[in-house]
C-alpha cells in the first residue's frame, strides 16, 4: 500500500539523510573543478618528471642509481649521461666503484648536450674526464695527462664545477673550472668551455664486470686551506710574480708560452737553523708540470726558475732534475706528479750566524771551486733557456748574474741544500749560501699550475 508523504512525512532520521546528501553532492559540485585541476596538475608534473629521468646511455645497464657496463658486439664504450646539467646549486656528483671489471676503465667527467655515447668523457669536444684506470685527465683529447691516482674497487670519484661570480652578474660565464676528487680529496681544476646547454654529468665504461653506484644528489665542501695552515698566507711572500695566494695554495697565472712567462714566488723570510726546510705538494700538475722548488738569493731575477741563474739551487718536478745556476740540469731524482711533495732544506754549520754572515757570504750556488764546466742540454726547455739565457725585453739577467758572481763568488759559508719527495732524501749539493741568505721559491711554467706550500713543516 502507497504511502502519501504530504499525510505522512519521512521520518526524522530519512529527512537528515536526505539533507547530509543534498550537501555533500553540493560540495562536490563546487569541489570537483578543483580537484580536476589539482588531478590534471599531477599528472602534468608526473608526465615532466618522466620525461626529465629520460637519461641518455647506450651499452650501460641502469638499474636504479647503479650502473654497470652492458657490451654490444663490436664492445664499444659504454657512456651514461645524465638528464640535468650542473647547476650552481646541484655542482657536484659522485661514483662508487663497485666492481672495477677486467680493466678499470672506468671515467666520470662532463660533457655537452647531445655527447656521442661511444666516447669515454674527456675524449670528444668541449668534454673533460678523469679515468680510473690509469688516474689521467683528458680534455677534449684522446691524450691524457697525469692527475690523479688510480681508481679501485671502494674508491669514490667526484667531479663538479665551481661557478665564479662571472656567471652570476647577468651574463653567462664562456668558461668554468671543473674539478675532481678521489676519496673526498680534492685533486684539481681545470678551466673548460661552458655550453649554452650546459655540462652534464657522465660516466664511461668500457671493460666486463664495471658495475658503480651513481650519486647525483650529494654536495661538496671544499676545505679551507688557509685555517689549515695559517704560516703560507700572502704576508708570507716578499715577491710574488704571475703567481696568486689562495690561501696555503700559489695558482700559476701568467701566460706559460715561453721560457720568460715563469712565475716566481719568493719567501720574505730566508731559511735559518730554527725554520731550515719547507715543503710543496703538486695539487695541480697543469699542462707540463714545470714546477720547481729551491733557493734563490734575495734579488733573484722574478722571471727566472729557480736554479736557471746563479745564486740559485732548484729540484724540478717536470725532469726530476737539480739545476745549480744553470739552465742545463743533472739528473737526480725521480719525476713528480699530483699529490707529491716536494720539499727543500739546508744543514747549517753548527756555528752558523746569519748576522756575522751577512757581511762576506755572497755568493753563487755553484761548484765552491770555480765555475762549473758547461753542461749539454738534454731536452727542447734546456736548449731554450741554454740558447737565449737572461736574454728579453724586460731585463738582461745575464749581466746581473756576471756583475753579482764577480762580486760574490768567492765569499759565503758552505752549507748543504737537500731535497726530498715524498719524506725521502734524493740527495745533497754543497753550495755557498748568498749574502742575506737562501730564499724559499717555488717556480711554475705551464697554466693550472697549482701547488700547496707548507713553509714551515719542520723547526729547530
Amino acid at each position: 500500500m502507497n504511502r502519501d508523504n504530504r499525510f505522512f512525512p519521512a521520518p526524522p532520521v530519512v529527512r537528515h539523510l536526505d539533507r547530509d546528501l543534498n550537501i555533500r553532492d553540493d560540495l562536490i559540485g563546487r569541489l570537483l573543478p578543483q580537484a580536476r585541476q589539482v588531478v590534471i596538475r599531477r599528472r602534468q608534473a608526473f608526465r615532466e618528471r618522466r620525461q626529465a629521468r629520460r637519461e641518455r646511455y647506450e651499452r650501460v645497464q641502469v638499474d636504479g642509481d647503479m650502473l654497470s657496463y652492458h657490451p654490444d658486439e663490436a664492445w664499444r664504450v659504454g657512456v651514461f649521461v645524465s638528464s640535468q646539467p650542473i647547476t650552481p646549486d646541484r655542482n657536484y656528483f659522485e661514483v662508487d666503484i663497485i666492481d672495477s671489471g677486467l680493466l678499470s676503465t672506468i671515467a666520470i667527467g662532463l660533457v655537452p648536450l647531445n655527447y656521442r655515447l661511444d666516447h669515454q668523457p674527456g675524449w670528444g669536444v668541449d668534454s673533460v674526464g678523469y679515468h680510473a684506470d690509469d688516474g689521467k685527465l683528458y680534455k677534449a683529447n684522446g691524450q691524457g695527462r697525469a692527475f690523479g691516482p688510480k681508481g679501485f674497487v671502494g674508491d669514490r670519484l667526484g667531479c663538479g664545477i665551481k661557478f665564479d661570480e662571472e656567471g652570476t652578474q647577468g651574463r653567462p660565464a664562456s668558461t668554468v673550472s671543473a674539478f675532481f676528487t678521489h676519496n673526498g680529496k680534492e685533486l684539481g681544476t681545470v678551466q673548460v668551455p661552458l655550453p649554452a646547454e650546459g655540462l652534464f654529468p657522465a660516466v664511461g665504461m668500457h671493460s666486463e664486470g664495471e658495475v658503480v653506484r651513481l650519486l647525483l644528489e650529494v654536495e661538496w665542501c671544499q676545505e679551507d686551506d688557509s685555517l689549515m695552515m695559517i704560516d703560507s698566507c700572502e704576508e708570507e711572500w716578499s715577491r710574488l710574480h704571475d703567481v696568486r695566494v689562495n690561501g696555503a695554495i700559489l695558482e700559476y697565472t701568467g701566460q706559460g708560452k715561453s721560457i720568460v712567462d715563469v712565475g716566481l714566488a719568493q719567501a720574505r723570510y730566508p731559511l735559518t737553523p730554527t725554520h731550515h726546510y719547507f715543503e710543496i705538494e703538486i695539487v695541480d700538475p697543469g699542462e707540463n708540470c714545470y714546477i720547481a722548488i729551491g733557493l734563490t738569493r734575495k734579488d733573484y731575477p722574478k722571471h727566472r726558475h729557480p736554479g736557471w741563474n746563479k745564486g740559485s739551487i732548484a729540484y724540478h718536478a717536470d725532469d726530476g732534475k737539480i739545476f745549480v745556476g744553470s739552465g742545463v740540469g743533472d739528473a737526480f731524482g725521480p719525476r713528480c706528479h699530483t699529490g707529491d711533495i716536494m720539499g727543500c732544506g739546508i744543514i747549517f754549520p753548527r756555528d752558523y750566524n746569519l748576522d756575522s754572515e751577512g757581511e762576506s757570504d755572497k755568493s753563487s750556488p755553484d761548484d765552491p771551486q770555480g765555475q762549473p764546466k758547461k753542461k749539454e742540454p738534454q731536452n727542447q726547455l734546456e736548449e731554450l733557456v741554454d740558447m737565449y739565457g737572461g736574454h728579453d725585453s724586460s731585463s738582461d739577467s745575464d749581466s746581473e748574474d756576471d756583475e753579482w758572481f764577480q762580486h760574490d763568488e768567492e765569499n759565503g759559508i758552505q752549507v748543504q741544500v737537500f731535497f726530498t719527495r715524498n719524506g725521502k732524501c734524493l740527495g745533497r749539493r754543497d753550495v755557498r749560501i748568498p749574502k742575506g741568505g737562501f730564499f724559499p721559491t717555488v717556480g711554475m711554467l705551464s697554466s693550472e699550475e697549482k701547488v700547496r706550500v707548507d713553509l714551515r713543516p719542520l723547526t729547530g
